[in-house]
């Protein structure tokens, strides 16, 4: 898989001219680019459109900062006054937790994630964020209504505009590396838990 967009909303304070930084940023680039379907090195999609699930596209990406190290679907409070939920993948660093998502809801959840972020380094239960969907042009092969980098870009003036003085809050936008009308489908809902195998060469 490979990155269309990389952009920081915030980007300030000692953390985010870090080594540590550098390595957190190398790890979630090295594991955007893991991903794969239907060929070991690529992520080639069937265009078909709402065809495709999304649980299962971040399965390698999910694998591979686990073996960075990363502890992955753990339960926590981004940010005070909110129910613990599952966060895909957080690294813990000298500076704080730092977070990441990938987006498999809709546009709704989306703004969800990036709010908890910016609340969160707020309130200083993290140190940065990251939240990686995927481009209008992807996500129209995928699930109905699953958030896009497009769709949510209008806003980012909104968390730009947080006065956060330590800390980093980041979108990256994702896409398919080809088009294969021969690649299977990617499953949707439950039935993606049951067929990781099929995305783990």
């Amino acid at each position: 898989m490979k990155i269309a967009t990389e952009l920081f909303l915030i980007k300030e304070g000692v953390f985010s001219h870090s080594a540590e930084f550098l390595i957190v940023m190398n790890e979630v680039n090295e594991a955007i680019k893991c991903v794969s379907w239907n060929e070991k090195d690529k992520f080639c999609i069937n265009p078909v459109q709402k065809g495709n699930g999304v649980v299962p596209i971040k399965n390698n990406f999910i694998k591979y900062l686990k073996d960075k190290g990363w502890k992955t679907e753990t339960r926590m409070t981004l940010a005070l006054g909110m129910n613990p939920g599952p966060i895909d993948a957080i690294k813990e660093t000298s500076f704080g937790i730092f977070a990441v998502e990938w987006e498999t809801g809709n546009i709704s959840s989306s703004h969800r994630a990036l709010n908890k972020i910016g609340v969160g380094i707020l309130q200083k239960e993290i140190i940065g964020g990251l939240l990686i969907l995927p481009t209008k042009k992807f996500s129209k092969f995928l699930t109905d209504r699953v958030g896009n980098y497009e769709e949510i870009s209008p806003y980012f003036i909104l968390y730009q505009s947080i006065n956060i003085i330590d800390g980093v809050i980041g979108v990256i936008a994702v896409e398919y590396d080809d088009l294969d009308k021969e690649a299977p489908l990617i499953p949707k809902g439950k039935d993606g838990n049951a067929k990781k195998g099929m995305l783990l060469f």
